[in-house]
């Protein structure tokens, strides 16, 4: 194509004018600070929903089997002796939910009780959460049924672990009728040991939730072989996404099978938006930062106006010339926006194998104390394509207004010294 090898040659030849070289660098450097900046930013929007991924990570199984239609999967026994004969299933525990007051000496709050089996350690990563002055245990031979609480529950309730540390929980009785005259009878109780306080960084887990017991549970709950979920923990380097579509092939149409993403579907999708709306507000500047290119087409004209009427007196044809103009300001574009990829690749490169950018605040009590940075192709794909698309819409703008500026606009004209 004659047109782009003149746009090329354009662009590696020495400036006859130095207003032009400066101009063109100013176009050059635009759109790749652009470029590098949407780079930066979309890198770190990966690193932060690695890093709420890893966190929430703690207390989420590998897989989940909610029910479709109301509270609580019956049957459970066969429901959980199904799942464990699915290959690659280490571990299935139900689990019962549910809104609860939890009281202690005069302190009360609401709290979300749940009930969980023996090896529920297995389906998750509780022991590794739990303070060091406590430890995960639901029932003990001395204290009876034990709770462990997460670290809003017990500062709400001001408990800690010890012999002494009991907590009281009230759930409303399911079935039967409510007496005005003894509203305590409209509960069902049971008080618990506090073995344990655990944090998992998560703000909705650590605000409330309270451990039990899965039989105390189901008694306090009026729920007989039912569960209100089922966690899965499956073997290392197990496919989850194969292990799911298996489940749910078995379970069929009346239970639902999530995986750990799936699970936190809400929380991705609000850093999915806030990443995507960042990147059009970034996407905006990128495009005024490429409108220089029509300024730095403008004196291109001017400089390579005696080229341009010998081109036109060998029969160039208006379209031709355009396009020329149209092809040099993509290349500065494509140019500009490469650069500053490269450069975003780089500086997140540097960031995710060293983190020499630090967070601010108490490193102490902080997850991590550097900006997470995770570089993604799709991402640096997606830059490419908007340099481009944006470098060619206005680089034919650019060329129409000179096409304008040679008078070869109108179908008569000529490029002629007169």
């Amino acid at each position: 194509m004659e047109p782009l090898r003149i746009a090329l040659r354009y662009l590696l030849a020495k400036r006859g004018s130095n207003v032009v070289s400066v101009i063109s660098l100013i176009s050059v450097t635009g759109v790749g600070v652009a470029a590098m900046a949407i780079v930066c930013v979309l890198s770190v929007f990966n690193g932060f929903a690695i890093l709420a991924m890893s966190q929430t990570d703690t207390l989420t199984p590998d897989l989940r089997v909610d029910p479709l239609y109301g509270k609580v999967i019956d049957g459970i026994d066969s429901v959980t002796a199904l799942i464990s004969a699915v290959p690659h299933v280490r571990a299935v525990v139900p689990v019962l939910e549910e809104r609860a007051l939890a009281k202690c000496g005069s302190r009360q709050m609401p709290v979300r009780i749940k009930g969980v089996a023996d090896n529920y350690a297995n389906v998750t990563s509780i022991d590794r959460v739990v303070k060091s002055d406590g430890m995960f245990v639901l029932s003990d031979s001395v204290l009876g049924p034990v709770a462990t609480l997460s670290v809003g529950s017990a500062v709400g309730l001001q408990v800690r672990p010890g012999v002494d540390s009991y907590v009281d929980i009230y759930v409303p009785r399911r079935r039967g009728r409510i007496n005005p005259a003894n509203p305590s009878a409209s509960f069902l109780s049971g008080m618990f040991a506090v073995g344990g306080v655990f944090q998992a960084d998560d703000a909705e887990t650590d605000a409330d939730l309270v451990l039990l017991p899965f039989g105390e549970a189901a008694r306090l709950l009026d729920r007989n072989n039912a569960a209100s979920a089922i966690e899965i923990g499956l073997e290392p380097g197990a496919d989850a996404d194969n292990v799911a579509d298996v489940l749910r092939e078995r379970l069929g149409n009346t239970l639902s099978v999530s995986t750990r993403r799936q699970q936190q579907q809400t929380s991705m999708r609000m850093i999915a938006i806030e990443k995507w709306i960042t990147f059009a507000m970034l996407a905006f500047i990128l495009t005024i930062a490429s409108f220089n290119i029509i300024s730095t087409l403008s004196m291109m004209v001017i400089e390579k106006t005696d080229n341009i009427r010998t081109l036109y007196a060998m029969g160039a044809t208006r379209s031709f010339i355009g396009s020329i103009f149209r092809y040099e300001g993509w290349l500065i574009s494509l140019a500009g926006g490469a650069g500053g990829v490269v450069a975003g690749v780089v500086l997140c490169l540097m960031q995710q194998w060293f983190g020499f950018i630090k967070l601010g605040g108490d490193h102490q009590v902080m997850v991590t104390d550097v900006y997470p940075v995770r570089v993604e192709v799709v991402d640096i794909l997606v830059v490419l394509l908007l340099v481009a698309a944006i470098g060619w819409i206005t680089s034919a703008v650019a060329a129409a207004f000179s096409r304008h500026r040679l008078g070869l606009s109108s179908a008569g004209s000529h490029c002629s010294g007169g």
